[in-house]
């Protein structure tokens, strides 16, 4: 399986900046051995996509609604990302978990609304720094996946250890794997057969020069990288270390 390399641009970039970035990444994406995915804002979905229309990088979102239409002011229907020309979008982030009090109910929601309109959700878990602390980091996750998760899902899950995200404090590779094996596990019992083979990112201070060492990692299929993202050097040194996984 290739590895999913997906870059959340958050809320960084105007015309001009995304307007270079999704150039560069235009010109020199190609003959990667991995998925490459990239996530603007909403305002920069529809530039970023007349660039990266003829290539094989994907556009996603950045979140959505659970609604498909109606009277929502200021949110976007997963149906609106699509015919924007996206293929997923990212849910749950640690962002909206906890700066925007986003439950793990309203993420099911969310993702519920991914798959109504054919987008690939990605899914965010992950433990903070105090429950890391308290030893509490699977029993978080598994609780995570457990509300968020609606039956049937199809999509890709991404491990975020909040402590780690944009600090440049960094986990242990086994830490990281085995958290990546409880939430393989979990998918299994949860998903049967088809939770083999989503695949499972981990996000969290990815940059060029530890890229390769986290995705070695089994059972990591793929990083979610946020500021490493908003340089096209950056992030596609990041996208070469990829490896095919079984």
């Amino acid at each position: 399986m290739r590895q999913l390399i997906a870059g959340n641009w958050k809320m960084n970039g105007l015309t001009v900046e995304c307007a270079a970035l999704a150039g560069a990444l235009r010109d020199q994406a190609a003959g990667l051995a991995c998925d490459l995915l990239v996530c603007p804002s909403f305002l920069q979905i529809a530039m970023v996509t007349d660039i990266l229309g003829d290539t094989k990088v994907a556009i996603g979102g950045q979140d959505c609604a659970a609604e498909p239409c109606g009277a929502h002011t200021g949110d976007v229907a997963a149906e609106m990302l699509a015919d924007a020309g996206c293929t997923a979008v990212i849910l749950g982030h640690s962002e909206r978990r906890h700066t925007r009090g986003e439950t793990s109910m309203q993420v099911r929601a969310k993702v519920r609304a991914a798959m109504r309109a054919g987008l690939s959700p990605i899914v965010c878990v992950g433990e903070t720094e105090a429950e890391r602390d308290a030893g509490r980091e699977q029993e978080v996750v598994s609780r995570q996946l457990a509300e968020s998760l609606p039956d049937g899902f199809a999509g890709v899950l991404a491990y975020e250890p909040v402590w780690a995200i944009g600090t440049g404090r960094l986990p242990a590779l086994e830490e990281v794997a085995t958290v990546h094996n409880h939430i393989r596990a979990s998918l299994r019992a949860r998903l049967g057969v088809a939770g083999l083979g989503l695949r499972i990112l981990y996000g969290g201070s990815v940059k060029a020069d530890n890229a390769a060492a986290f995705l070695a990692v089994p059972e990591v299929g793929g990083a979610l990288i946020g500021g490493a993202s908003l340089q096209a050097e950056s992030f596609l040194a990041i996208a070469r270390q990829a490896v095919e996984t079984l």
